[in-house]
């Protein structure tokens, strides 16, 4: 099976919560400008748009994003493409995803 992805993945182990029938926890297990996984045992659809939040590492607060479930894998999580991403949302992500790929600064000057 090919990679469809354009992206550069990271792995990464976030906590997160998404909006499904309330506040569902979440980790973030892989996470790219295009999407992430989301290993959770809540029930998500295939097309369905979901609001997640992602908190950020050494208290660099939370961030707030909205993606398309693309696939699941019962019991374990789904994949999420980027949807519906404001301005400020996407360059939020562009900025943590630059302090992944590099030195690490502290990541509470990434937000401001």
């Amino acid at each position: 099976m090919s990679d469809r992805r354009s992206e550069t993945r990271f792995e990464v182990c976030l906590d997160a919560v998404w909006d499904g029938s309330g506040h569902l926890p979440a980790r973030i297990t892989d996470l790219s400008e295009g999407g992430c996984f989301v290993d959770t045992t809540g029930e998500a659809l295939i097309g369905e748009l979901l609001t997640f939040r992602v908190e950020l590492p050494g208290g660099g607060g939370w961030l707030e994003l909205r993606g398309e479930v693309a696939h699941k894998q019962k019991t374990v999580g789904f994949g999420l493409r980027s949807a519906e991403l404001t301005d400020e949302q996407r360059e939020q992500l562009r900025t943590f995803i630059d302090y992944l790929k590099g030195p690490h600064e502290p990541v509470k000057a990434l937000l401001r």
